[in-house]
Formats: C-alpha cells, sequence, structure tokens
C-alpha cells in the first residue's frame, strides 16, 4: 500500500472515530435530537430543532439537513435548514450564514451537538452582522414587530407542530 492511500485511510479512520463518539455524545443529550439518515451513511445526518420558547419560533419543529466531510472535523459540515424559515441568517435555501460554518472561523473541536446549539441561539437572538437577505435585514433594523410577526407566521405555515 502507498503512503497516500495509507495516509488517506488512516485520516478516514479518525474521521469515523469522531462521528461515532459524536452520535454517542448526542444519544445521551436529551436536548438534541441527531443523527444518520440510514445506517450506511454516517456522513448525511437530520437534526431536529424546537423552535426556542420566547421566541417567533416557539412551538415550531424544523429540520436540518447535516452534511459531514470525508475530512471532518477538519472541515466544516454544511448545514442547511430543511424546513422553510424566515430568518435573518438563513437564505431562501435553508443555508445558514454565521460564523462557525465559516471555514476561516472553524475549529476541530467544535462538535455538531454545538452548532445545532448555537443554530438554536441564533433563533432567539439572530446576528445582524451577517445577513442573508438585504431585504429581511432591512426589515429586522427597521421593523422589528413586523420581523417577529411574518417570523411567527411562517413558523405557524411551514414548521412541523410541537
Amino acid at each position: 500500500m502507498d503512503n497516500n492511500i495509507s495516509t488517506n485511510l488512516t485520516e478516514l479512520e479518525r474521521t469515523c472515530k469522531r462521528i461515532e463518539k459524536e452520535m454517542r455524545n448526542i444519544g445521551l443529550n436529551r436536548t438534541i435530537r441527531a443523527g444518520p439518515i440510514v445506517d450506511h451513511d454516517i456522513f448525511r445526518w437530520m437534526a431536529t430543532l424546537f423552535g426556542p420558547s420566547g421566541s417567533p419560533y416557539s412551538g415550531g419543529v424544523f429540520f436540518l439537513d447535516i452534511r459531514l466531510p470525508a475530512n471532518y472535523p477538519w472541515k466544516p459540515p454544511k448545514i442547511n435548514f430543511t424546513t422553510k424559515i424566515y430568518h435573518l441568517n438563513v437564505d431562501s435555501s435553508g443555508k445558514i450564514h454565521m460564523d462557525p460554518l465559516d471555514f476561516f472561523q472553524w475549529t476541530p473541536t467544535i462538535t455538531i451537538s454545538k452548532l445545532i446549539s448555537v443554530i438554536s441561539s441564533l433563533l432567539i437572538t439572530p446576528n445582524p452582522d451577517i445577513e442573508s437577505s438585504p431585504e429581511i435585514a432591512h426589515i429586522f433594523k427597521t421593523d422589528r414587530t413586523r420581523y417577529e410577526n411574518t417570523a411567527r407566521e411562517w413558523t405557524t405555515k411551514y414548521a412541523t407542530k410541537l
């Protein structure tokens, strides 16, 4: 076996061990629901995010698609909402715009459960410095009541009910 294949196999083994460890830890956590969609692919996950109480998303259940790269945790996962959501930091395709998912902010110490917690916090406190839509950003900055009412309406219309 040449060195490149051996190195790649070792890296993949480390990646798989890390993912398996995270699956076990998430299984012990009662507030986070996440895991592989199918048994034979540990790189594709689904997470369930419960709308935080006190937020316009309260009472809604949102689903996230998580795709782990083969070199995780050295590269960040791609996480998208599959549930349509009205949010300053989520674009129309469901892509989440936030610092830890940015390649330049990513560190291998960040776990999937930590990312889900950060996304949940983002539902309570959107980050106006990272906008996904100029229109939604304008509404957020100039008419917070309208922003929250629209987010609440979309939660009622698109999110699964608790």
